[in-house]
This record gives structure tokens, sequence and C-alpha cells, in this order.
């Protein structure tokens, strides 16, 4: 490719800069973000030979937006470049300091002249890929929005409403279930609490969803919110209670589209060709699944081996060496959704398959802290799941944990 394009990209305009293969300026331009800048961009780039067959390559230092899919779309290779690593490369253009949005354009369009080969493009994942991407992500955002609002919620009704903590301590889900928001809502005081009935609280738990074991479970309740507990005054209590209607609301619409974004990426993930594989290995459903193909997508190609896939999770540590010193600690600059997603996998294979048990306890044997064993097996499993998803295998543990031989005493 003999000419190469940046981009610089802003919130109302972009700046447009081609160079040739000895970094001479070919071409300038601002354009719009809209379809009329759109097609500015398409005209500059077919006057200086873009083609179907060879397109020009594109780098800009975002990886999303309009502008970035409706390229995309046309089949070029856009190369996301991070506005940190741009920033170092423009010290060996200006010296100075000196910065422009015209400069940062002809900066990106020179990485891509000197060094694309050190970049990856954007991968061509499928439409279907880049929907499940969407979903899974903003329910991921959304499942961490409601572990805020419930750590908040909780907070506050410990400097007023300890007896309501401690009713739900030892339930799964805790305040966040559907029967303790909808009994912190009837009575947000441990004076309202300390008022309900049985057939009240009877009546919150089925409006809650809870079909089996209510009347156990009313008698439980009742009991624990009229224990004796420190109080606020009077009318500090019932103004807390008013903030706790407030975070609850906050909690309640966290829970919602956490509800709703998982049923519609699952929805979505099981109608992709690569769900089998993914949710063959052990600790993976559907939800998980979905997060772990939103972060690596469907491209064969973006990963030439397993271990750019280990690099890119952050499974796989790193090596710092200089003289005589050496350091192998684990990656800080990773896909922080996909680490977050592999934490989870993990801690759920330990008890969905024995070899992952096993390979997690044997680390731990070594010397390794939790956090270190369960990353460790997090490698292991990327690691088979790349050799799975490339020759469309499904996981078998024999294969994946083979079973260790322990040598004959002599």
């Amino acid at each position: 490719m003999d000419v190469s394009c940046g981009i610089d990209w802003a919130e109302d305009h972009h700046d447009i800069a081609l160079v040739d293969r000895g970094g001479g300026l070919l071409a300038r331009l601002r354009i719009s973000d809209d379809a009329a800048g759109l097609t500015a961009l398409l005209e500059l780039l077919a006057g200086h030979g873009d083609s179907a067959e060879d397109p020009i390559p594109v780098a800009i230092e975002t990886p999303r937006g309009l502008l970035v899919a409706c390229l995309r779309a046309t089949g070029r290779p856009v190369y996301p470049v991070n506005p940190m690593a741009a920033a170092r490369y423009r010290d060996r253009h200006s010296p100075s300091g000196r910065k422009s949005d015209h400069g940062d354009a002809v900066v990106l369009a020179n990485i891509l002249r000197t060094d694309r080969h050190a970049h990856r493009p954007l991968p061509a994942d499928s439409e279907l890929a880049q929907s499940i991407a969407v979903l899974a992500r903003a329910q991921q955002d959304a499942a961490w929005d409601r572990a805020t609002a419930g750590n908040r919620l909780r907070s506050h009704l410990r400097e007023y409403f300890p007896g309501f903590l401690a009713a739900f301590a030892d339930v799964k889900g805790g305040i966040t279930r559907p029967e303790a928001r909808a009994i912190l809502a009837a009575a947000p005081t441990p004076a309202d609490a300390a008022r309900l009935t049985l057939a009240q609280l009877r009546a919150l738990l089925r409006r809650a969803g809870r079909q089996r074991g209510t009347d156990a479970e009313a008698q439980r309740l009742r009991g624990a919110l009229r224990l004796e507990q420190m109080r606020q005054l009077p009318l500090v209590e019932q103004a807390m209670g008013r903030q706790a209607l407030a975070l609850l609301r906050q909690l309640e619409a966290a829970c919602q589209s956490a509800d709703d974004l998982q049923a519609a990426a699952e929805e979505s993930f099981n109608q992709h060709p690569d769900a089998g594989i993914i949710t063959s290995f052990p600790g993976t459903g559907a939800l998980a699944g979905a997060r772990v193909l939103a972060e690596i997508g469907d491209d064969r190609s973006r990963f030439k081996d397993a271990r750019g896939l280990k690099a890119f999770a952050g499974s796989a540590p790193v090596t710092k060496a200089s003289g005589k010193s050496r350091a192998v600690i684990h990656r800080r600059i990773k896909n922080n959704r996909l680490a977050a997603a592999g934490y989870l996998w993990a801690f759920s294979a330990i008890t969905a398959s024995p070899g992952a048990r096993a390979h997690h306890d044997r680390r731990k044997g070594t010397g390794d802290r939790h956090a270190a064993a369960q990353r460790n097996l997090f490698n292991r499993l990327l690691g088979c799941l790349w050799y799975c998803l490339q020759t469309s295998q499904h996981y078998d543990e024999a294969t994946a944990f083979p079973a260790r031989t322990v040598p004959a005493a002599a």
C-alpha cells in the first residue's frame, strides 16, 4: 500500500491526512461528523487509489463510533491507535511539543506508514458477534452498576437500620434479592418494619416472586425485624428512610437493566455458531460465554496463536529484564472486561471440573495465592478455548487436563 490515512477524531468534526510511502503529505481535509463528511472522506480516498480490492488503511484513536463502524463496513482495515502511543509518536515529529488536529492526523498516517506491522486492525467480526458484544458489555456494566448501587444502599442502612441487613445477611444475594427490595420499599425504617404483620410479609414475599416456604420465611423475617437494635432519633430515622427509598429506586433500575440485558445477551449468544463450543467448557453458561465471545470475537485470524489471546486477556505473565535483573509479573495492561469474565469463569470451573480443581490446588501448593492460581487456570482454559475454536471441537476434560502419573520409586 502506497498511501496511508490518519484521522484525528473529535466530537463534531474529524481531520484527515493522507501520506505516501515516503511520508509526503498527499492531501488534508476536515470533515463533519455526519453522512456528508463520510461521503467526502470516501471520495478523497477514491481519488488517491482506494478500491475494494486494495483499500487504503486508516488509523484512528478510537475503536468505536459511527465513523469507525461505517469505515469497517467498507471492508478496509481500520487500526485503532492508543492515544498514549500516538503521543509518543508525536514527539518524533515535533520535539518542541507543538500540537494540532491536522498534525495529529499526519502522525497517525505515518504510524501506519512506518509501523503498520506493530499494530492490530479491528477484527473482522460478524454482525451477530458485534451485536453480542454490545449486549454483553452493556449487561456487564449494568451488573457493575447493580453492585455499586447495592453497596451504597448497604452502607446507608448500616447507619440507621442494621436489623434489616442482619435479616438478609445469610441469604444468597442479600439485600439485592427481590424479596428484600420489596420489604424495604414497604417498610424503609425500623419502626415501619416492626409493624409488619405475618400476612403482610407473606404478601410481599409472593409479590416478589417467592412461591415456596413463604410461611416459614415470613416467621423468620418477622422475628428478625423486631429484634432490639440501636435507633436514630425519630425524625432523623424518617429522613434516612426517605433517602433509602431513593437509593432503592436506583438499585431497582440497575437490577431491571441487568436482568433485561442478560436475557437479550443470552438469546443472541445462543444463536451464534461458537456458542456450543464455548459453553462446553466447565464453568461457562450462556452469560459467561457471551462475555467471552464479546471480547475475543469470531474472527479466527485475530490471534495467530494462543499466546496472543492469553496476552490480550492478561492471563499470561509479562517479563521485565534489564541487565542482571529479571522479574516475571502479571499483566496490568489487558482487556479488563475479559479478565473480569475470566476470573468468574475460572472460579466456577474449580467446582465443575476435577481437572481444573486439581490444577488450581497444584498451583497453590507451589506457592501461588488464590488470585494467581485462578489466573493461571484461566490461562490454561484460554489456550484450550483457542484450540477448540480453531479446530471446531468441543471441550474434552481428558485432553485439557491429562492424568498426571507419578514415577515409580527405584
